[in-house]
């Protein structure tokens, strides 16, 4: 009897730390290895999603360097030869994804940082995995926790993991969500060999309830505002109607005004076109459509017409007017 529920939690914590380690046809991007790190998505926004992770069991090492590239890389060699047999029962492991560096916030440019890379160990091997001979390899219990992720594309690079960490952070602050600020994670799943279609993560540590929603907006993100014209329904639209009631036009000024009024004129000054002499068919030669004219312009069969028609006859006629040019003004 006293035996039994100490099994039974043997048991539960076996399923518990077996079931965050899957098959990787259960995830998208999680596809180069066999077994990924499962997860269960708890929300997602246009700017990151939550995760819970179930508690599993990694293979870490830390590294020091001025630069996480640089860190990363001396750690992965020593990661790489114990799933390739540097343990104490000289097992070989199939690789894991993701590989997970933990990224400490707080680092200057002149200072180097420690750097912690971890290797997620197989289904089969993480109740029991072998002794590591290298002694810069040591196990980590992963707890069960939330974590705000942000993907992108491209090689996980210091410059471009620091990016998106602060565009992550940004958001977070902006949606008042808690998490934790001492450190995050740089998250890879695909191999050096890959060049195409890659899939990188950060990661920051919820704390307290994950946030999922924005407090201060009561619209989703990303929704464009419509922009209203005050008064647009009431002003009727005259911009291409104008106002000449008020103005008044030369063009609606009549002709008999203007030859009405000598004394504005010169007394030597030719006969205007309205002062012609009409033509009509008795009189002379009827003249057709000018060559001058636009097809697409009105014919107005007016004295002015006429009479410009008739000075571009080759031919003169006797009842034409004649040239202003010629005229003796002295």
């Amino acid at each position: 009897r006293e035996l039994f529920p100490g099994l039974v939690v043997l048991v539960a914590l076996m399923v518990s730390v077996e079931g965050g380690v899957g098959p990787s046809n259960n995830s998208s991007f999680c596809s180069e290895s066999k077994e990924c790190l499962e997860y269960e998505l708890v929300c997602k926004t246009d700017e990151y999603e939550v995760r819970h992770y179930s508690p599993t069991r990694w293979l870490s090492t830390d590294a020091e360097a001025y630069f996480m590239g640089v860190g990363a890389a001396m750690a992965f060699r020593r990661l790489f030869q114990y799933i390739t047999g540097d343990n104490n029962r000289g097992l070989q492991m199939e690789m894991t994804a993701p590989v997970l560096v933990r990224i400490p916030e707080e680092t200057r440019m002149w200072e180097p940082a420690i750097y912690t890379l971890s290797f997620l160990l197989p289904a089969a091997y993480q109740e029991r995995p072998p002794t590591p001979t290298n002694d810069k390899l040591y196990f980590t219990e992963m707890p069960s926790m939330d974590v705000y992720v942000r993907s992108y594309g491209g090689w996980m690079l210091s410059v471009t993991s620091r990016l998106h960490a602060h565009l992550l952070t940004k958001e977070l602050v902006r949606v008042q969500a808690d998490y934790n600020h001492t450190y995050h994670y740089g998250v890879g799943y695909d191999s050096p060999l890959k060049l195409l279609n890659r899939h990188n993560e950060v990661w920051y540590v919820a704390e307290g309830e994950a946030v999922c929603s924005d407090p201060q907006e009561p619209t989703p993100p990303h929704t464009p505002t419509p922009t209203h014209t005050p008064n647009a329904t009431h002003t009727p639209n005259t911009s291409h109607t104008p106002n000449t009631s008020h103005t008044p036009n030369a063009t609606h000024i009549p002709s008999s005004t203007i030859a009405d009024s000598p004394s504005d004129l010169p007394a030597n000054r030719p006969p205007t076109p309205s002062q012609a002499p009409e033509v009509t068919p008795s009189q002379g030669p009827v003249v057709g459509e000018s060559p001058l004219a636009n097809s697409s312009d009105p014919q107005v069969d007016g004295p002015w017409n006429n009479t410009v028609e008739a000075s571009l006859e080759d031919t003169p006629s006797d009842n034409s007017v004649a040239d202003p040019t010629e005229l003796n003004l002295a």
